[in-house]
């Protein structure tokens, strides 16, 4: 078996920490450099749930895609929720391992597997990354659907495709345009509106998209918005990035047991459909 050290080492050679944003927390969290992984789980979240989700499986290495401390701490105390998990994990000698930014800049990295999961056909970065000469890393990927579809088709084809949540898939725009050309982010994507119309895209699957940025860019064009939760739009990348250490995994002759967790940590619980009879600015 390796030791944590060397498996650390492969997954920063997959997303190298160095290109994660200024802002961000990536790395390891805790665990022993010399300890000995056999039993890797990834998940999106690195909440309690997970963190008994590894003990349980027995799980040396947990790897999330989203940061535990994001802003920093000045405490692990057990009395605060992250750090219960902290000490759930280090209590168990389960290791914590974080790729945010730099896995969604990788190549291939969280939108590529995105636009895996809605069967795309990837034709290169929405915002390529300057220091990569091959133009294959970057922010987003611009894709291409192999048969154009409507736009309500192209929504319906992400509600089958992505994880069920509670929120399920946002739809914006006219439900009957036809597109073709497809731009993807997983996570939060609304900074990438200027972006996504310079490539033309006809529209833009993403989370997390806000108020006034998604109504000001159907006002500008008239760009088909596919809007699912934040969680569905990054889990695909776990099942990519097993698939990457399993390849690691044989290659070094490790035996690694790598596992995805199937848990869904999406922060929204339930939805209700909206079905007033209310009509804005009528007396009730």
């Amino acid at each position: 078996m390796p030791a944590l050290s060397e498996v650390i080492a492969a997954l920063d050679a997959l997303w190298p920490p160095e290109r994660a944003e200024e802002w961000d927390a990536v790395g390891t969290v805790c665990g022993d450099p010399d300890a000995a992984v056999q039993r890797v789980l990834f998940a999106v979240d690195p909440v309690q749930e997970i963190a008994e989700e590894a003990v349980k499986l027995g799980a040396d290495l947990l790897v999330t895609h989203h940061p535990l401390y994001l802003r920093g701490t000045t405490t692990v105390a057990a009395s605060t929720f992250k750090g219960r998990v902290v000490h759930t994990l280090i209590k168990n000698d389960v290791a914590l391992h974080v790729a945010h930014t730099n896995a969604d800049r990788a190549d291939p990295g969280v939108s590529d597997a995105l636009a895996g999961a809605l069967g795309l056909r990837i034709t290169g970065p929405l915002v390529p990354d300057p220091d990569d000469p091959a133009g294959c890393r970057g922010l987003g990927r611009i894709c291409a659907l192999d048969e154009p579809m409507t736009l309500r088709d192209f929504a319906e084809l992400a509600a089958a495709r992505l994880p069920a949540t509670a929120q399920g898939i946002r739809l914006a725009g006219d439900p009957g345009i036809t597109v073709s050309r497809v731009a993807v982010c997983g996570g939060s994507g609304d900074s990438l509106f200027d972006r996504v119309r310079a490539v033309g895209a006809d529209v833009f699957v993403t989370a997390d998209l806000r108020h006034h940025p998604a109504s000001e860019a159907q006002q500008q064009s008239p760009l088909g918005l596919v809007d699912a939760a934040h969680w569905a739009t990054e889990w695909p990348w776990i099942e990519q990035a097993a698939a990457q250490l399993d390849e690691i995994s044989d290659r070094h002759g490790w035996n690694l047991r790598t596992h995805i967790s199937r848990t869904v940590t999406d922060p929204w619980s339930a939805h209700a459909a909206s079905h007033s009879t209310v009509t804005p600015g009528a007396p009730n």
